[in-house]
Parts: structure tokens; C-alpha cells; sequence
């Protein structure tokens, strides 16, 4: 699903760059899993994202818009999504980690973050028709005790917060920080921007409308010279 808004004023915020994020969640997490992972109707704004117990898992990005992402995975959410995901690859349950500060489940939920976020950065990339990138997921798994602050450098972020639920009902949270912006969809978008050639007078000069050879092309002695310096 692309972002979409509610309305028909063209303009994208922090929330709509929100909504597509939450779909990617669910949606691969729903894929991997074969299960039921969805999200709440409602959205906490919060003042500094944190990583907490019993996993927590961060991802920045970067490009048209900079931003944090971070999962807060509770040890029971952890280990449903691991069981399932490893099941539904074929692995025999005995063979699975009985414990979230396994190794492995750490591996696989960062696995999991990785698509989630490249979903998401495609996605976006393509509706805002701007470029995001990511960098690799960090998974630590977390004592009760500790609770650590990640810093962005961030000129303006706005940080939100969302409750997710598997199909046990055990919770997980996503939080977002990202720079205060807005993209304004313009009323008339070029259609090179589609991938499509300019449809103007210029991007049909090189033939005539006839059918007949094209029209040559006029070239001058300084061409090259202007071509090698970059004009």
C-alpha cells in the first residue's frame, strides 16, 4: 500500500510518512509470521525515542529526509514473531532458542527490521518520489533496568510513538523521529519525473510530425569543449 492521505490537499507530513511505516510493519511481519500483526488507531507523540527491554532494534536513514527508527520488542512478542517466522521457514520447533537474549533471535528480528525498513524506504521513495537510505539495523537485547537514549542530529524532529499486536496479543512499540517536514504534491508534475519522456516541443525536435527523416541536428565548434567542461 502507498501513502495516502484523507484528503485532497497534496500535502504529506510526519503522520503520513507514519501510516506507510506502520503498513510496512505489518505487512512483512504479517508475510514472514503467516499471522496476524496489526497496529493502533492511535498515535503518541513523545518527546526523545529510547531503546528499552526486552529487545530494542534501531535503524537510521537518510537522503530527501533524515529520521531514526526504533522497535521495542517485549521478550513474549520477540519469541512469537522469532517461532513463527523460523516455523514458517520450515525449522522444527525443538530445534528453536527458548530464550529472546539468544544470538539467533537477535539475528532474526534485526533480519526482520532490515526488510521492514527497505519496504518502507522503497515505498516512500517512490510515492514522494524522493531517495532514502538505510543503514544496518541494531539489535540489543536489554535488562529490565536499562533504558538508553538515541541521539540523532536532527534539526527540527518531531517523534511519535505506536503500539503494535501479534496474534497472541503480545505488544511490541514503534517509534519514529524524524525532521519536521511536509512534501506538497504539485498540480501539474512533470511526466519525466514518471520516467516518461517530456512531452514538448523540445522533446520532439529531433523528428517532424510526418513521419520523415529527422530533423538534423546543429552542432558548433565549441561543442566539445563545452561538453568537456561540463556546460
Amino acid at each position: 500500500m502507498m501513502v495516502t492521505k484523507a484528503d485532497d490537499t497534496g500535502v504529506f507530513t510526519t503522520e503520513d510518512v507514519l501510516l506507510s511505516l506502520c503498513q510496512s510493519v505489518t505487512g512483512v511481519l504479517s508475510a514472514a509470521t503467516m499471522s496476524e500483526v496489526r497496529f493502533s488507531g492511535m498515535v503518541q507523540r513523545i518527546s526523545k525515542t529510547c531503546l528499552k527491554p526486552d529487545i530494542g532494534c534501531f535503524v537510521l536513514f537518510d537522503g530527501g529526509f533524515s529520521g531514526l527508527v526504533v522497535i521495542n520488542f517485549s521478550a513474549a512478542a520477540a519469541m512469537e514473531l522469532y517461532h513463527s517466522y523460523m516455523v514458517s521457514m520450515g525449522l522444527p520447533k525443538e530445534e528453536l532458542a527458548i530464550s529472546h537474549t539468544a544470538d539467533e533471535v537477535s539475528n532474526v528480528m534485526g533480519e526482520l527490521m532490515n526488510q521492514i525498513v527497505g519496504h518502507f524506504t522503497v515505498k516512500v521513495g517512490r510515492e514522494l518520489q524522493t531517495r532514502i537510505t538505510q543503514n544496518q539495523p541494531k539489535m540489543l537485547a536489554l535488562n529490565k533496568q536499562v533504558m538508553l537514549s538515541v541521539d540523532t542530529n536532527l534539526d527540527h524532529p518531531e517523534s511519535r510513538r505506536v503500539t503494535f499486536f501479534t496474534a497472541g496479543n503480545n505488544i511490541f512499540y514503534l517509534e519514529l523521529a524524524m525532521d519536521k517536514t511536509e512534501f506538497i504534491r504539485l498540480p501539474h508534475p512533470q511526466r519525466g519525473l514518471q520516467g516518461t519522456a517530456y512531452d514538448t516541443p523540445l522533446a520532439r525536435s529531433g523528428s517532424d510530425t510526418t513521419g520523415n527523416q529527422p530533423v538534423p541536428v546543429v552542432t558548433h565548434e565549441h561543442d566539445d569543449l563545452l561538453a568537456s567542461l561540463g556546460i
